[in-house]
């Protein structure tokens, strides 16, 4: 595996004529991330570039930067037992060079939800995804929908800017009792990570409903804070149920809707989402 730490070396190490599929992480790898290795394959890349970055500028000021997990030296073994071809690997100063003054914001889809709760968060992540997509030039890039705003963020900003780049948005991986896998579970206890699946429980109650007829937003959303306030040592951030493309409130049930939830669960917060399919007849 090539280990490229410049944009330079990216560049002169990148084949020119194959179809390169990339990742963007921020390291600490789990399942998850391995699993977006594979659907880049299936995709038909046939050179695979992952990228590790904990990108300062979608933290905010009260957030986990410093205390972000990191093992370089798994994570580049866990890459290599993978057979990923190139590792990009940039400092902070590789990505945002002394002087640099340039942001990309997204509107519309970036302002609910986690963008009222993070404020600046997403500027961040379309700002580092955009140049990350300069530098390695992709054919396609793989994205988790755990994080279903940012994938939609991601695909705005894509089409608003006419970058060449195919996007493919993997489902969402999990432990096996439900709790969608990231890098942040590695911060819960062992009793904080026994009441994490109550998130994905609450979500598919609301998903439940959903394909049961019920289509009253406010209700959704008030039997699904309910079941979760069932769970002592858990506090809610939001759940909610949003248009898939926009994050507000959906128009009507007659295609596709998202059941989205935000919780605390002592000093970890863990976001998820369920995709409610519209059954068309």
């Amino acid at each position: 595996m090539i280990v490229a730490t410049t944009i330079a070396d990216v560049r002169a190490a990148r084949p020119p004529t194959t179809r390169i599929g990339f990742i963007p992480t921020m390291g600490f790898l789990h399942e998850g991330h391995l699993s977006l290795i594979g659907a880049a394959r299936d995709a038909g890349a046939n050179f695979v570039i992952v990228s590790i970055f904990v990108n300062p500028k979608q933290f905010g000021p009260n957030e986990d930067l410093a205390s972000y997990p990191r093992d370089e030296a798994r994570d580049i073994a866990l890459l290599e037992s993978k057979n990923v071809d190139m590792l990009f690997l940039p400092s902070v100063d590789v990505m945002y060079p002394p002087g640099a003054q340039t942001t990309v914001s997204v509107s519309g889809v970036a302002k609910p939800l986690e963008g009222e709760r993070r404020p600046g968060h997403f500027d961040g992540v379309a700002t580092v995804v955009l140049k990350l997509f300069n530098i390695v030039q992709p054919e396609l890039a793989v994205f988790g929908r755990k994080d279903a705003q940012q994938c939609a963020v991601i695909d705005r900003m894509v089409r608003d800017l006419d970058v060449p780049v195919k996007l493919v948005f993997a489902e969402t991986a999990r432990e096996h009792d439900g709790l969608a896998r990231s890098s942040r579970n590695s911060y819960l206890s062992e009793e904080e990570r026994k009441l994490a699946p109550a998130l994905h429980r609450t979500l598919r109650a609301g998903e439940e409903a959903i394909t049961h007829g019920v289509y009253d937003v406010a209700a959704i959303e008030t039997l699904m804070r309910r079941m979760i306030d069932e769970t002592p040592g858990i506090d809610v951030d939001y759940l909610a149920v949003v248009d898939p493309e926009t994050f507000l409130p959906p128009i009507d049930f007659r295609r596709d809707v998202l059941v989205a939830g935000a919780v605390r669960i002592g000093r970890t917060r863990l976001i998820d989402n369920v995709r409610v399919f519209h059954r068309r007849s």
